[in-house]
């Protein structure tokens, strides 16, 4: 069984992005989260830090890109985990305002 994390923990950073900018019209917001935490820990997270009701919570992993190191060989950047995190229609992230 894998050891519990602290729910203030699982949020490594939101991510501000064209397509994340897009999605916050219709009351979807994207963080950067741990690999290990599953959808009711980044549930109970996003609640209990900025005090709003989560709907939905839609996790993906994403690759890692390609970068050049020491001349021509190539190594991947690590893989990490997205999630889209959709609110109650009522609530908002004042984080995600005016950007």
């Amino acid at each position: 069984m894998a050891k519990p994390l602290n729910p203030l923990a699982v949020l490594v950073r939101p991510l501000i992005t064209e397509k994340a900018t897009r999605l916050g019209a219709e009351n979807k917001y994207c963080f950067e989260v741990r690999k290990v935490a599953n959808k009711a820990q980044i549930k109970e997270a996003v609640e209990k830090g900025f005090d709003v009701k989560v709907v939905n919570v839609n996790v993906m992993i994403m690759k890692g890109k390609p970068k050049r190191v020491r001349g021509n060989r190539i190594m991947h950047r690590p893989n990490w985990k997205k999630a889209v995190v959709t609110l109650h229609p009522d609530d908002k992230l004042e984080l995600f305002e005016g950007v």
